[in-house]
């Protein structure tokens, strides 16, 4: 019998050395996090981006009351926080799972630079809540609002130009209060919006309809006087912030007597996007104007009601083809 010259038998395969992780738990809870935001500076992240991550940081440190070593993170510290939030705080759970998020990006950046030993954001997660879906305002609810407000004072003409603007441009109020007046080209009837200045760190141009571009010609006349290139400001010629004209707007919904639903810069960019829809307008064109990458968000933009659907079916009926 012949002799096997080699070993039939396949070898054992060896598994692959596992490296054990280098944690550093000598820095503090604010140590960690100007490391964090150093970081995310250097991602050249939008400002608003940033200043979230500081006030909600500053919630969670408010909560702990004072600085504390990485030792002393713990997943129930976390979930201990996530319960005050909601039961003795009483915040909404949007509110909550935006606070959640910022936390979870800090742990998961702590836990990959070997700040803490374990993935306290895999366990962390914000709370489940229904879809939060924006009422749009009708055309109704638009005009009523438009008629309270008084033209007579700069600050409440200027609030009335805006509401128009963000209805035409459907621009996110944070973008509109960057725009400068040379951004603004009424020949050609467009606004550049700065890379640095949106939200997805991308420029994109939004078009003017004819009444828009009649409406800020006008505004720029009356605010030849400001010594400032920034296009809204404030009575004393200031930056104006996005808190105070929410906090119009919500007047002016109360004023107009608009009930069960939130009066809000956002709720114009949703109004206009439905309006844009009803009014002949292609999603594809939508999707360019409003800045998004992807189109399902432009379908969370477009709620329609019944009677919107019932209109749009009157208008483009298939047997409207057989008449």
């Amino acid at each position: 019998m012949e002799k096997r010259l080699f070993n039939t038998r396949k070898p054992i395969r060896k598994g692959r050395r596992v490296q054990e992780r280098k944690v550093n738990l000598d820095l503090t809870l604010v140590e960690m996090f100007e490391r964090f935001l150093t970081v995310k500076k250097s991602e050249a992240l939008a400002e608003r981006t940033i200043s979230d991550y500081e006030i909600h940081f500053g919630y969670f440190y408010d909560f702990i009351e004072g600085d504390i070593s990485a030792n002393e993170v713990t997943i129930h510290l976390l979930r201990e926080y996530m319960s005050y939030m909601i039961h003795e705080k009483g915040l909404k759970p949007m509110t909550v799972n935006l606070r959640v998020r910022t936390l979870r990006a800090f742990m998961r950046f702590c836990y990959t630079e070997g700040y803490i030993q374990e993935p306290f954001h895999e366990k962390f997660k914000p709370i489940k809540v229904p879809e939060d879906t924006i009422q749009a305002l009708t055309p109704g609810e638009v005009k009523i609002l438009l008629s309270v407000i008084d033209e007579q004072y700069y600050a409440s003409y200027r609030d009335k130009t805006m509401i128009l603007i963000l209805l035409d441009t459907m621009v996110r109020i944070s973008e509109l209060l960057e725009i400068k007046r040379d951004n603004v080209d009424l020949k050609t009837g467009f606004i550049q919006l700065e890379e640095e200045k949106t939200k997805t760190r991308k420029s994109r141009i939004v078009p003017l309809s004819s009444k828009s571009i009649k409406v800020l010609s006008e505004y720029l006349t009356e605010t030849e006087d400001f010594r400032s290139n920034l296009l809204f400001l404030t009575n004393d010629g200031r930056k104006l912030t996005a808190n105070t004209f929410r906090r119009n707007m919500m007047e002016y919904g109360e004023r107009a007597q608009i009930k069960n639903k939130r009066v809000s810069p956002h709720t114009l960019r949703h109004t206009g996007a439905l309006f844009y829809i009803m009014n002949g307008g292609d999603p594809f064109s939508l999707q360019k104007i409003l800045g998004h990458s992807d189109m399902s968000m432009v379908r969370k933009y477009i709620q329609m009601t019944n009677s919107d659907v019932k209109r749009q079916h009157n208008s483009f009926s298939p047997l409207n083809r057989l008449k």
